[in-house]
């Protein structure tokens, strides 16, 4: 029997992550046979190609999950994040998904997401000490769907 170790290395190398989340993709794939994988990244750039934001995810099982969103403080309150939210929902339409999810904590963007329909459909309290950590879902409307309705 081989002798195996359980080791922390708080800052592996990206290729020995990759080899987790690839078995983990691997695995998922052959017990749910959705193959179809998008990685997303939309940006807000300035004149001088500068990121001011950003929109990070994927896309797998016909969802979009988010997994960050910030605009940088200097051009907040301007439309940016819903433009890179409302970019990420389109690119999502097109790929066929009909959900997102996401989650935003107590101190960040909930009312946000509200605002653009996301409703919370789970809540962790004390994530971290004295917040809250919500998880947020929508049903994205498809082109379908709204020729239909």
């Amino acid at each position: 029997m081989q002798t195996l170790r359980v080791v922390v290395e708080p800052h592996a190398p990206d290729h020995l992550k990759e080899v987790v989340q690839e078995g983990l993709a691997l695995h998922n794939v052959a017990a749910t046979g959705q193959a179809e994988y998008y990685p997303m990244s939309i940006f807000l750039r300035d004149e001088h190609e500068e990121v001011l934001g950003g929109l990070l995810g994927h896309i797998w099982g016909k969802w979009l999950f988010v997994t960050h969103l910030w605009v940088a403080e200097c051009v907040r309150q301007r439309g940016y994040g819903t433009k890179l939210l409302l970019a990420a929902e389109r690119y999502a339409v097109e790929r066929g998904c009909r959900n997102v999810e996401l989650h935003t904590f107590s101190f960040q963007a909930r009312p946000f997401y509200e605002r653009l329909g996301y409703e919370v459909f789970a809540a962790l309290d004390d994530f971290p000490p004295g917040h809250t950590k919500y998880f947020l879902r929508k049903h994205l409307v498809g082109e379908a769907e709204q020729t239909r309705g």
